[in-house]
């Protein structure tokens, strides 16, 4: 940003393609590109696998992404825990109002969705290759670097809530967790109860984060639970709670293993993608110099996510 931003006066740094993770509508059309042509494009395509990581991290272990490796959600934790040590508790919403807040991410999702589920194959080429999702990163990072006091008082506020409200931003507002949440539920791997040696002291109910009745529960099924494993760790009773697969025989599966699968799968999907040519994008260092320089040009804009229309040479 340094050197785009000095018109290349400025030491030259190779970009991090993990930051296209931040660009979630951009990961979702380029999906829905791969799905309709059979063709990975090269805008962004780091961004694509990212999602494609979260979600079979979801389908497979849950909304573990969530409790174990978002950095949002860190930052999330952080925040209540601080909370939690300054006011001794965090505040908990009647379920009257928290089961209309938690919709709203689903909303937000929905949203995303069925605008891009309206795009034929021409529509999503046309945003793929626009100026405007060539520089998407850019202008992401130029939202916070110029940011507007607007802005800085929404974030704020969402601090100070979450300060005392757990994981007010995931719980209520994050799409991708709504989309997790979804995946989740085909996950085989769940939060599972031995109720012949529950002793009901409710202690991982207590524990949980995400205010899900684990001590009533057979298997935790709710698209809220993060996999965090707080619950199994504060239980006093040996393998009366557990992460594992449905069945009689219900081996366990401990922390250290799970959070191995984990990171894993993630590992693993962005490994293939960089291992196959499909991590780093195409646009050159002579491009991004090029598209620095009209950063403030009408290609660039956009009006209520519509792309801007433009030339064969834009």
């Amino acid at each position: 940003m340094k050197w785009g931003m000095s018109n290349g006066t400025s030491p030259f740094v190779e970009r991090p393609p993990g930051v296209e993770g931040f660009l979630p509508i951009s990961a979702l059309i380029s999906l829905k590109y791969w799905t309709l042509i059979g063709v990975i494009n090269n805008v962004h395509p780091s961004g694509l696998f990212v999602l494609i990581a979260l979600v079979a991290v979801g389908l497979l272990l849950k909304k573990a992404f969530c409790g174990w490796m978002c950095p949002v959600g860190t930052i999330s934790e952080s925040l209540w825990m601080a909370g939690e040590k300054l006011f001794g508790r965090n505040l908990m919403l009647p379920r009257w109002l928290d089961y209309p807040l938690r919709s709203l991410k689903y909303l937000l999702l929905l949203f995303f969705v069925y605008a891009i589920a309206g795009m034929d194959a021409e529509a999503l080429k046309v945003f793929i290759f626009s100026p405007y999702n060539k520089v998407a990163e850019i202008k992401m990072y130029l939202f916070f670097a110029e940011i507007s006091s607007f802005s800085v008082w929404v974030i704020l506020a969402l601090v100070g809530i979450s300060v005392v409200i757990k994981n007010f931003w995931c719980r209520f507002l994050c799409p991708y967790g709504a989309l997790l949440g979804v995946a989740s539920l085909l996950s085989p791997l769940k939060i599972t109860r031995k109720a012949s040696s529950c002793i009901d002291c409710s202690l991982c109910t207590k524990a949980c984060p995400s205010a899900i009745n684990v001590h009533t529960a057979d298997r935790v099924w709710s698209d809220e639970c993060m996999a965090c494993m707080r619950c199994v760790e504060v239980c006093p009773v040996i393998d009366t709670l557990a992460m594992a697969l449905p069945g009689k025989k219900r081996e366990p599966v401990p922390s250290w293993a799970f959070g191995t699968l984990v990171a894993g799968v993630f590992v693993a999907i962005t490994g293939m993608a960089m291992l196959t040519g499909h991590w780093q994008n195409a646009i050159d260092r002579q491009e991004y110099q090029k598209r620095f320089l009209n950063l403030d040009s009408p290609q660039y804009q956009h009006n209520r996510g519509e792309v801007p229309q433009y030339g064969p040479h834009d």
